[in-house]
């Protein structure tokens, strides 16, 4: 199938060719007809294949060209990257159109986009907070707008959007188009879209949480973070060249480490993106790494959404992530606009359990490689075997509710020595 036979029209298709698209994706081939028809949708798809193309021409194209002041049409997006992401998509989409398009998201002062708004748009994209904000301060009219879209959806629950989701239904008409897009559908997802779609079309391209099938998935056992570490650097040493690499870090610390201990051993620069991280760093650094001007960032799983960048050949994941969700939503960074790609996991003992249980919601394990031969292999300090030994205590506690824990076992052997003792000395008295 092609563009043209999606009936789109010719200020768009125009568009489509410029950015380099050939052919639609499945998700598109059937979520466009009816999203063009004016249904509600649920569209359940593999990061990295077309979701975002799939809301945005349709929701275009009935919008036409610009009119009236107020916002006609919204896109809520859980990060400030992915609505970045969503805008310049959609900019790209509407170049031959007159349509106005603004993306709204916190991290910065409201006072460049409230003169946005007063110079009228069609089209907003916006994380739920700063719509919120704006709304109740009087910027934002909403008696206008018929297009809703919630996109990743999913990750929308994981960071407590939920009470203001309810909030932006409340203060947008209730006759309108609603669009829900994830790569995932959990319960709380299912339970998201009862309260906002009305008889929605469901549209599932591929089974739930199913990775992008153009990416090799790869893991790797080893003892501590330093080890890990001393692998990332053999690896950008031997294998990097003139590639992109995307390191997954747990947390911001863990980010942060990582990059500091990365540029001690190369010459040109690695960055990082988080929450911690001001705004403009943030989007610079992702400009720099989708141009080539980097080739090695380290991000947390909070930044991950926004990261589109079809040249990225490797991910590697620095921890693993304790929801498996969010595996699939990392390894989605590669393989992206149906190129291959390689994710590989690095994981310590602790760190086993959450393996398995990515490995259970992709449906096969992962596959098992070994580490090159001249690694050095680093002991692994005290504090952080003792940090291992409590994260295999939880993991375990989960699985049998009567299992006290390690350190309840050294603590009893020690009490039993203990009376031992005393009671030998008595026998000797």
């Amino acid at each position: 199938m092609t563009f043209s036979e999606l009936k789109l029209t010719r200020q768009f298709l125009n568009a489509i060719e410029d950015a380099g698209y050939s052919v639609p994706s499945p998700i598109q081939i059937k979520a466009i007809p009816p999203l063009r028809s004016g249904q509600d949708v649920i569209g359940i798809a593999q990061t990295g294949t077309g979701k975002t193309a799939a809301f945005l021409l349709p929701m275009l194209q009935t919008l036409k060209y610009a009119q009236h002041h107020e916002p006609r049409a919204l896109v809520l997006a859980p990060t400030k990257e992915l609505a970045i992401q969503i805008h310049n998509e959609a900019i790209k989409f509407a170049s031959y159109t007159d349509l106005r398009i603004l993306a709204l998201y916190g991290g910065i002062g409201p006072k460049t986009q409230i003169e946005q708004l007063n110079q009228g748009c069609d089209l907003i994209i916006c994380t739920p907070g700063r719509f919120i904000e704006l709304y109740s301060h009087g910027h934002i009219s909403t008696k206008r707008i018929k297009h809703l879209v919630l996109d990743e959806a999913d990750r929308m629950m994981d960071m407590g959007f939920m009470p203001q989701l309810r909030q932006v239904q409340e203060i947008i008409p209730n006759k309108r188009q609603n669009m829900l897009f994830s790569a995932t559908f959990p319960p709380r997802v299912e339970r998201l879209a009862d309260e906002f779609l009305l008889w929605p079309t469901r549209i599932e391209v591929t089974p739930q949480s199913t990775p992008v099938a153009t990416v090799r998935q790869m893991k790797l056992e080893l003892p501590n973070q330093r080890t890990k570490i001393a692998f990332i650097e053999w690896w950008i040493e031997h294998h990097l060249q003139d590639k992109r690499l995307l390191i997954f870090a747990r947390k911001k610390e863990e980010a942060e480490n990582l990059a500091r201990y990365l540029q001690r051993s190369f010459d040109f620069e690695i960055r990082t993106i988080h929450s911690n991280k001001a705004q403009n760093s943030r989007i610079n650094a992702m400009e720099d790494f989708r141009s080539g001007l980097v080739q090695v960032l380290v991000s947390t799983d909070v930044a991950s959404r926004g990261i589109d960048v079809p040249e990225t050949e490797m991910v590697i994941n620095a921890s693993v992530p304790r929801d498996p969700h969010e595996y699939v939503h990392r390894i989605g960074r590669t393989g992206r606009a149906f190129r291959n790609g390689t994710a590989l996991t690095l994981n310590d003992p602790a760190e086993r359990y959450a393996l398995e249980r990515i490995e259970s919601l992709v449906g096969e394990p992962l596959e098992e490689i070994t580490a090159p031969e001249s690694l050095e292999d680093f002991e692994t300090p005290r504090h952080e075997r003792q940090i291992q030994a409590r994260e295999i205590d939880r993991e375990l506690r989960k699985r049998d509710p009567n299992y006290k824990g390690a350190f309840h076992e050294k603590k009893k052997k020690k009490s039993s020595k203990g009376k031992s003792v005393r009671s030998t000395g008595k026998t000797r008295k």
